[in-house]
């Protein structure tokens, strides 16, 4: 299955989605107030614009629409991760965790975290 491309507006919708599944519309706009500057219209835009992307599914609860996801976010974190990594870094992993680890203000659990994921790795590759 391929993995729509989600814009940022959209992945904060997702979230909830993916949190509160099954949801109504109404219930996303609740937990969108004063998170954001989106009206109600734009907000069901955007619900819109993701179940043309086949993101999300909904069914008819009386006279309310239930929307629940159709792609997991696991996959769509996996998908824009990649995108991320192609477009900036032109595919470079090592480049990307450098750049990041240099910015980076880690704690030395954060620091161990990453070591064992790396021995892991390590491990794995030989």
């Amino acid at each position: 299955m391929n993995i729509p491309r989600i814009s940022e507006s959209e992945w904060e919708i997702m979230k909830i989605i993916w949190k509160y599944n099954p949801i109504t519309s109404e219930k996303i706009v609740l937990f969108l107030q004063g998170k954001v500057s989106w009206s109600e219209q734009t907000i069901k835009t955007f619900i819109n614009r993701l179940v043309k992307k086949g993101a999300i599914g909904f069914e008819k609860s009386g006279r309310q629409y239930l929307y629940y996801p159709l792609i997991s976010q696991k996959k769509c974190v996996k998908e824009e991760s990649k995108s991320f990594l192609d477009r900036v870094f032109n595919g470079a992993i090592g480049m990307m965790m450098s750049n990041f680890l240099e910015e980076a203000r880690l704690s030395d659990e954060e620091i161990e975290k990453l070591k064992k994921i790396l021995e892991e790795k390590h491990g794995k590759d030989k």
